[in-house]
Order: C-alpha cells, then structure tokens, then sequence
C-alpha cells in the first residue's frame, strides 16, 4: 500500500511504498505521512498559545521567557507559552497558584482589541482556503476543504500545510492543525503534536486509535461526569466501544446514545456556516471584595469600556446587557435588560449596566463583577443618533471623538473622569478580561 507523505518545510509531496525519513528535496524531517494523508478534507485550525503569541511576536524580548497572559492576585489565567506551561501553569488555572509554579513568568493583562484584530486577519486567510468555515472561537476554526483540489490544484493536506506556513510567515503566530474524516477526530487530532503541530486520524485507524485514550477525550465529558462513568467501571474509550449502545443509552440517556457514537469515532455533524454569536463579556475579580456602589460603578465602568472596545473591533452590537456579579460567597446574580436599540456604546452599556447594580447594593460584599451583551448582531445602522434621545446623542458623539483620539495616540490619550479620579491604591485589582463568545454548532 503506498503511503502518502508531504513535506511541511518546502511542500514537497508524493506517494511511496514506504515514507521517507526526511524530504528527498530539502532534507527536511518535518514530514507527515499517511496511508489517507490525501483523501481527508475536514479540519480543525487551532493557534497555539494565541495570546501568549501575539505578545511575543509584538515584543522579541519576551519569545524565550515564561509568558502570562492574565492578572489580578484573584484572576486566572487566560492562556500562556509553552515555557510557562513546562512548569505546570495551564489555562484558567487561578492567578496565584500560577505565580507559585512560575515566579519567574512576566505578566500580561490581555489585550482583546489586539488580539481580535488578529483573528480577523487570520480569518481572512481561512476564507480564501474554502467557503466552509465554521468558527469556534477567537483563535480556533473547523475547515471543509472537500471539493477544493481542483481550485488549489493539490490536495486538502497540502493547501492546509501551506497555509499554516503562510500563517507563521505573515502573520507571526503558529497554528497546530488536526486532519480527519470529522470534526471531533478533527479536533482530538489537532491537540496529538501541539505546538506548530499536523496531525491525521484516518477513517481505517480511528477505533484502535480511540479505544486507549480516556474518556475525558470525548469533549462534553468533564470531571463530574467523568467520576460518574469511573464508579460505573468505564475509563477508557475502548470500554464505550464494548459496551452495546443501547446499554449505554439505558443508563445514561441520550448522553448515553452520543457517548456510543463518539467512541466510535461517529460524527455526521457538517461544518456550519452560520453560526452566530451569542454573547460577548468581560469581567474582573477583586483583590479584596468590595461593597460599596461607588467602587463597584468604578470597575463595572472599567470592564465596560473593555467590552466596548471589542465590540467596536469586531463591528458588532447587542441588544441585551447582562450583570454579572459573584459574592464572597461565591453566590452568582445575573441581572438583564434588554435595550429598544442594539449598542456598542459603552455609556450606554455603563449606564444600563448601573441601573441593575444599584438594585443589587445590600451590604453583600462582591469578589467579581462583570458585563455583557448578547442579541449580537453587525453594527451597521446602530446607535443612529437621529433616534436617540438628545442627551444620549450628545454622549454617543463624544464617546466617538474619544474614540478617534484613542486609535490615534492610544487608550491612555484619554481617560474618563470616573476612572481618572480613582486612587491607585496598591490592592487595585488587575482587569482579567474574558472572551466569553459562544457559537451555535
């Protein structure tokens, strides 16, 4: 059986009875091959350490220092390198236990604007690849290149390590890239040789290649429910797969019935392209828990403006504000309101946002506060000034000058007075920003 193989240096490709070592052209060990390497076409497009990346691309000094890309004492971390990552830090890991596995890592609050903007130019590239895209988040994509040979005029594992080339050399980020015959073996595949990875899981290898990995491996499947199979004497995928489905079904549901088909590598869902956007939010956590309305409008002014900036980056509006507050307790409040016209505006956001915490002050003492909107949608046509009330007309204009001068000579060029005025005392909290878009599948 001929073994098809390409070279992820120079793009050289061919099919052998047994794949070369290194690239008979440029020598090269990066190679990849595959019995089915040529004949897959759905993909998952994953950056590697996307924030952490941007940042090192924009700063050398940091390409070989453990990077972090969170804040705050109370924060968690949003992502970080793969140096950091060597010592035991790991996304969404709290702020202070990252500190104690790397004391030596440098710090970063994150930049959504930044990173958005890139993605987008990301995105680009992905479009000119195939019109069957399916966004996950900001940094990850599933790709359908079937039927797109002819225009690339080379196979779906060629154009995809030319594309992550194109990326690296454009760009300055990596991308790790997972080829299959679906989209969950094309998730699990991009995970197998991060960073700068390429893997393939082929349709005649997909049951023994699963039956090892645990059940954790199943997206879907967490730590509680996880436990759950455990004490019913499941851990590994090979387990599903000997257990009939109807059983599985019988004790677990419907859950049951998806568990019997993922263990077997069955995956019918199509790439989407219409998915929207549900909500976009950002949210900090307190060094010290705060109380008081004053304080509490000063940060909640503070996440809003960041949500603001990203929703401008993105083009995007929303009609409905969404509170989020966590007590010391850990008790969680969502408030919502939903607005006769969808904004980006962070007065308007700010103020929709103060008319729900001032409902909320009862001497309860709050660790995080957060805003967000949902009921996205494109920006054009939003926030007309000739449907807003006078008053608001007047703010939405200034807050667009502010905006003007701000891309122009930075976010620092202009502060508003709420957030000039405030001391910077030493317990200030450090805004950890969170991404928190979610995709209809």
């Amino acid at each position: 059986m001929a073994i098809d193989w390409l070279c992820r240096d120079c793009l050289a490709y061919d099919s052998f009875a047994v794949a070369p070592v290194r690239c008979p052209k440029c020598g090269s060990p990066r190679l990849r091959s595959h019995e089915e390497l040529f004949g897959l076409s759905i993909a998952h497009v994953d950056c590697d350490a996307f924030y952490a990346s941007v940042e090192k691309r924009d700063d050398p000094s940091l390409r070989d220092k453990p990077l972090i890309i969170g804040g705050g004492v109370r924060g968690v971390v949003s992502t970080c390198c793969y140096i950091a990552r060597q010592s035991g830090v790991r996304s969404a890991m709290p702020m202070f236990k990252a500190r104690q596995l790397c004391p030596d890592a440098i710090i970063i609050k994150p930049n959504m604007a930044k990173y958005v903007g890139v993605s987008r130019q990301i995105r680009k590239y992905m479009d000119a690849l195939t019109p069957m895209v399916e966004p996950l988040s900001i940094d990850e994509a599933f790709l359908d290149l079937a039927g797109t040979q002819a225009l690339h005029k080379a196979p779906p594992a060629l154009v995809l390590a030319r594309f992550a080339k194109t990326i690296e050399a454009d760009i300055g980020v990596t991308i790790s890239v997972g080829l299959s015959h679906n989209k969950f073996l094309a998730k699990v595949a991009s995970d197998l040789d991060k960073p700068r990875g390429f893997a393939v899981i082929g349709r005649a290898e997909t049951i023994a290649f699963l039956a090892p990995k645990p059940i954790s491996l199943i997206y879907g499947v967490g730590k509680v429910f996880a436990e759950t199979l455990r004490k019913d004497g499941l851990t590994t995928i090979g387990q599903l797969q000997q257990e009939a489905p109807e059983n599985l079904m019988r004790r677990y549901g419907e859950t049951g019935a998806r568990l019997a088909r993922l263990a077997r590598g069955e995956d019918s869902r199509r790439i989407s392209t219409d998915a929207e956007m549900k909500t976009v939010s950002s949210e900090t956590t307190f060094n010290t828990d705060i109380a008081s309305l004053d304080a509490l409008s000063t940060e909640l002014l503070n996440v809003t403006e960041r949500l603001s900036e990203r929703l401008k980056a993105k083009g995007i509006v929303g009609d409905t504000v969404t509170l989020k507050l966590k007590s010391a307790g850990f008790r969680l409040r969502t408030r919502a309101r939903h607005l006769m016209i969808p904004t980006q505006l962070a007065n308007v956001i700010y103020e929709t946002g103060l008319s729900l915490l001032e409902r909320e002050i009862d001497g309860t003492a709050f660790r995080l506060i957060g805003i967000g909107v949902s009921g996205i949608d494109t920006a054009d046509g939003s926030d007309p000034a000739d449907l807003l009330e006078p008053a608001i007309a007047r703010k939405a204009a200034a807050e667009r000058a502010m905006d003007r001068v701000r891309d122009r000579f930075g976010r620092e060029a202009v502060v508003r007075g709420k957030l000039y005025k405030q001391s910077p005392a030493p317990t200030r909290p450090e805004l950890d920003d969170d991404q928190n878009e979610g995709k209809t599948r």
